[in-house]
């Protein structure tokens, strides 16, 4: 049985279609869905979709595209809304200068209030990071001796990169992306890593798998990413599903 640590089913690509998403997802094998939000919107929506099924459950959190009306009043939100039963991060967070969305000081002061808040609450969070490695880096060495918790998702980094957050405790997940034909780099990334610090995750309805990349993502596919895993890893699909799960299980406390 799988777990899909990350998918975004409260995207208007899924309306209308989130039954039938989740029952392909459990024919397919996964036997949970943490849903990230990436706003105080999203996070509540995240929140009912956990409430409505009993394989997902919800984090909550400012993705850093959503911190430009960042105010650190919205920590009271998030704090409410982290207490419900079925929270389990605060996330989607992080950095990303890749895109313009939001000015980089504001994006910083919003990852770092919201890594206090997780560290209040005793939960992990999920971390974003996109073209700004340096800043999250230093960020996540800062709280070292304070026992963050943190999943890297979609990891993008160095291999230099994953082992020093290994080092420091922290997990790390890849998407469908290490299915594509030019992810030399990070299929060399996945291997460095081993299976006992890894998480699983789609990151529907982005980073579609091959053969279904073009079209929307969705836990169902989580299969193809362990696949793949198995493959860089010389080792069984069942065995990256029996590992992948007692460690999400044990990060998010499900």
């Amino acid at each position: 049985m799988f777990i899909d640590t990350h998918a975004h089913l409260f995207y208007p690509n899924f309306n209308g279609e989130v039954d039938e998403v989740i029952v392909r997802a459990l024919q397919a094998g996964v036997e949970k869905i943490i849903v990230p939000a990436t706003d105080i919107a999203s996070s509540a929506q995240a929140i009912d979709l956990a409430e409505a099924n009993q394989c997902i459950y919800a984090t909550v959190g400012v993705h850093p595209h959503d911190t430009k009306e960042w105010k650190d009043s919205l920590i009271d939100e998030l704090r409410g809304m982290a207490k419900h039963e079925k929270v389990v991060a605060i996330g989607e967070i992080g950095l990303d200068y890749y895109y313009d969305f939001s000015p980089k000081d504001i994006q910083k002061q919003a990852f770092e209030a919201q890594i206090n808040l997780s560290l209040e609450l005793d939960k992990p969070i999920v971390v974003h990071n996109r073209e700004s490695n340096d800043d999250v880096m230093a960020l996540i060495n800062k709280y070292y001796e304070k026992k963050l918790r943190a999943q890297f998702h979609c990891f993008a980094g160095s291999g230099n990169d994953a082992r020093a957050l290994i080092e420091m405790g922290h997990y790390i997940s890849f998407t469908g992306n290490i299915t594509h034909t030019k992810a030399d780099n990070v299929r060399k990334v996945l291997q460095s890593v081993s299976l006992e610090n890894l998480f699983l995750e789609t990151d529907s309805p982005f980073m579609t798998p091959v053969p279904h990349r073009g079209q929307r993502n969705e836990p169902a596919y989580v299969k193809l990413v362990a696949e793949k895993v198995a493959e860089v890893h010389n080792t069984t699909v069942e065995n990256v599903a029996k590992i992948t799960t007692e460690n999400a299980k044990k990060f998010f406390k499900i």
